[in-house]
Order: C-alpha cells, then sequence, then structure tokens
C-alpha cells in the first residue's frame, strides 16, 4: 500500500513500481508502452470507447503492442473524462503520447496542464517529425520519416529502388525505443531533482541517430550513396544472403579475415583461388563463386556444417520457422499467450527478472478495477459511468 491507502500494482522486472499512463495509439507509442510493461512498469492504458479506426484491425488477442497492460475507456471529449485523466497522472510517474503536436494541448492534457498536475512528471511523446518544424503538423508514416534520414536511400540492392525495412528502423528503432529510453532517462532526472520534463522523440531524429556509423563511414569516404556497393549492404560477397539447392537461404558475414578463413575451409574453397575480396571491384566475381557454391546443397546441410562454428553463418528462417530453431528453444526467446507464439521480453536482467507477458486486453476491458486499483472512489467510477465519461470494464457488461 501506499501511504494514502492506495493499492499499488507491482509487475515483475526493474520498473517494478513505475506507474505509466499510455494514451492509446499506434505504432511507437504502443511498442514503447509494451517495452517498459515487460521491464515491469505498471503501464495504464487510456482507450477510446468507440474503434478509433487507425492501425492494422486485427482481433484483440493478435495486437501483441498491446500486451502485459490494462485498457480503461475514457471519453476525452467529457471534461469529466478529461479531469478523470488529470487526476490519474497524479499517481503516475510518467505518460506516453504518440498524437500530432498539438492534440493532447486541445484535449486540455498538454505538458503545461500535465506538469501543473504532477512536477515531477515525465510527458513522453513520440511523432514522425517532431514537436516543431515545416512539417511538424503534415501526416506521415515510417516510410516518410526514415526517407528524410538516409536510412531508406542506403537500404537495399544495386539497380534496384530503395526496400523498405518492414517499419523496423523509424516507428520502432527511431520511435519506439529512443522514446523508451527518453523516458526512461528522465525518469532518474526526476527521482533524483523531483523535477520532470517533456520527452519529445521524433522518428525522423532517433532514425537518423541510428545511422551514426554509416555517416561516420560516408565522411570517411568508406560508404557510397550507391545502394548494393558497400560492406553492409549486400556489395560484399562475405555480407551476404544466399540461396541453397532447396531454395532457403543462408545469411554469411565472415567480415574479418579470420572468420573468412573457416568459412572457405568448410565449404571446400581454395582461399587463394578466390579474389581478394579487399579490393571491392574483385567483389562481383567472388560473389559468384560462393553463390554457385552455396547452391549446391539444401539449407539443412550447410546448417550441420556451420552453425555454431565462428563462419559466422545462420539460416533465413521465417516468421514459422525462428521459435522453433533450438538456439531459440533454449533461451526461451519466444512465449507462447493465450495461443499466440510472440517474442518474450528483451532484455534480460539477472536480479530482477520480467516476469511472462500478459494477453491483450480488449479496449476499456479493466475500467472500473484499474481505476480502483489506481485510487478512484467507487462512487466516483459511478457517477463516471453514468455521466458517459468512462465505459462499463469487461466484467460489468457480463449479465
Amino acid at each position: 500500500m501506499q501511504p494514502d491507502g492506495k493499492a499499488v500494482r507491482r509487475r515483475q522486472g526493474p520498473l517494478a513500481g513505475i506507474r505509466i499512463l499510455e494514451m492509446a495509439g499506434i505504432g511507437p507509442a504502443p511498442m514503447c508502452a509494451m517495452v517498459l510493461a515487460d521491464a515491469g512498469a505498471d503501464v495504464l492504458r487510456i482507450d477510446r470507447p468507440s474503434p478509433s479506426g487507425l492501425g492494422i484491425d486485427k482481433p484483440v488477442r493478435f495486437d501483441l503492442l498491446a500486451r502485459s497492460r490494462r485498457s480503461v475507456a475514457v471519453n476525452l471529449k467529457h471534461p469529466d473524462g478529461i479531469g478523470l485523466v488529470l487526476d490519474l497522472l497524479r499517481d503516475a510517474d510518467a505518460l506516453i503520447e504518440g498524437f500530432r503536436p498539438g492534440t493532447m494541448e486541445r484535449l486540455g492534457l498538454g505538458p503545461e496542464a500535465c506538469l501543473a498536475a504532477k512536477p515531477s512528471l515525465v510527458y513522453g511523446r513520440v511523432t514522425g517529425w517532431g514537436q516543431s518544424g515545416p512539417l511538424a503538423q503534415a501526416a506521415g508514416h515510417d516510410l516518410n520519416y526514415i526517407a528524410l534520414t538516409g536510412a531508406l536511400h542506403a537500404t537495399g540492392r544495386a539497380g534496384a529502388p530503395p526496400t523498405p525495412p518492414l517499419n523496423l528502423v523509424g516507428d520502432f528503432g527511431g520511435g519506439a525505443m529512443y522514446l523508451a529510453f527518453g523516458i526512461t532517462a528522465a525518469l532518474l532526472h526526476a527521482r533524483q531533482t523531483g523535477v520532470g520534463q517533456v520527452v519529445d522523440a521524433a522518428m525522423t531524429e532517433g532514425a537518423a541517430s541510428l545511422m551514426a556509423m554509416f555517416y561516420g563511414l560516408h565522411a570517411a569516404g568508406m560508404q557510397s550513396d550507391m545502394r548494393g556497393a558497400n560492406l553492409l549492404d549486400s556489395g560484399a560477397p562475405h555480407y551476404e544472403v544466399y540461396e541453397c539447392a532447396d531454395g532457403l537461404y543462408l545469411s554469411v558475414a565472415p567480415i574479418e579475415g579470420k572468420f573468412r578463413e573457416i568459412l572457405l575451409a568448410k565449404i571446400g574453397i581454395d582461399a587463394a583461388s578466390l579474389p581478394d575480396v579487399g579490393e571491392p571491384s574483385n567483389w562481383p566475381r567472388a560473389k559468384a563463386v560462393l553463390a554457385a557454391r552455396f547452391r549446391e546443397k539444401p539449407r539443412a546441410e550447410w546448417c550441420a556444417l556451420l552453425e555454431g562454428t565462428d563462419a559466422c553463418v545462420a539460416p533465413v528462417l521465417s516468421l514459422a520457422e525462428a521459435p522453433t530453431h533450438p538456439h531459440n528453444v533454449a533461451r526461451g526467446s519466444f512465449v507462447t499467450v493465450d495461443g499466440v507464439v510472440q517474442p518474450g521480453p528483451a532484455p534480460r536482467f539477472s536480479a530482477t527478472p520480467s516476469e511472462a507477458p500478459t494477453a491483450p486486453e480488449p479496449a476499456g476491458a479493466s475500467t472500473e478495477s484499474a481505476l480502483r486499483e489506481w485510487g478512484v472512489a467507487p462512487e466516483r467510477i459511478q457517477t463516471l459511468l453514468v455521466s458517459g465519461a468512462i465505459g462499463a470494464d469487461a466484467g460489468s457488461l457480463k449479465s
């Protein structure tokens, strides 16, 4: 119990005891909330009473970014709904929102109002372009954001258009993970000083930060603007994906000479017969030699020969295959929740291990129960229900 008598729901993990309000959204905001919840934070998702129509429509149990936290349905167009969120913030350590700049301010839940309610609050916000700048108010998605950073232009094969790298670089890498890091850093500062702040996580800037090494290489004349002409973009024969006899693929990445020697010895190629890969002009010929060799056997045979050695080879696994690979099984890298196979919490913590994820909740499934745990009086909950400021939770809807 807290000193004021309110119940505290403690999850297991290094962030146990941290309370976070999440304004339900799509993409990087829920991913950030999932990562923090996986690490033990008690994250309460503020959902709309009716579907927003945003994102990819799917059954709730497959909405894995919504796992491990509870949902309350709050009508943010009702003044009592806004008042409720502000009151909840007084017991929260952080807030997550991923709306267009100005949206939270128009609702009456901008940083000024929220930090007035809780001066030590960490106000985390993630957008594509950032909270300011000429593009701040423009709509966009991951692909647009990484296009502005050089990351998209650099991704792809020679002679082909840029290849969208799923939405891993902008939404999740540049957005969610940088927001999670920013919130965690700001929480440490708030714990030390009692002073909250706004974390402005722009996916463009996060994606640009991820590109730091390549900007350094480019400045040094070691990274061409031509796709498929560099060490790590499929230009080099020793950092490539090769097709096997059965049409499946191997990732081959012995960048260091000592590892290339191991690879060539194991696959039966005389190193002296291979063109010098230290000279980029030889890369196409060397790649042709390796490609022909790897087409001689099915993937399983190459894996039996090469996996677990310093040849730097691993099979290219599909989403269906990856969870059953022996290494992933031994590590428990994937878990099954409500019949859905999914990645487990990461990273690992030796002293404060994360607990198993819980299944995603439908919007508003825990409205009444979660509000009670956050210290809202039953009488007020009833009044909010009657006024339409909140929706009833799933338990209350059962007859």
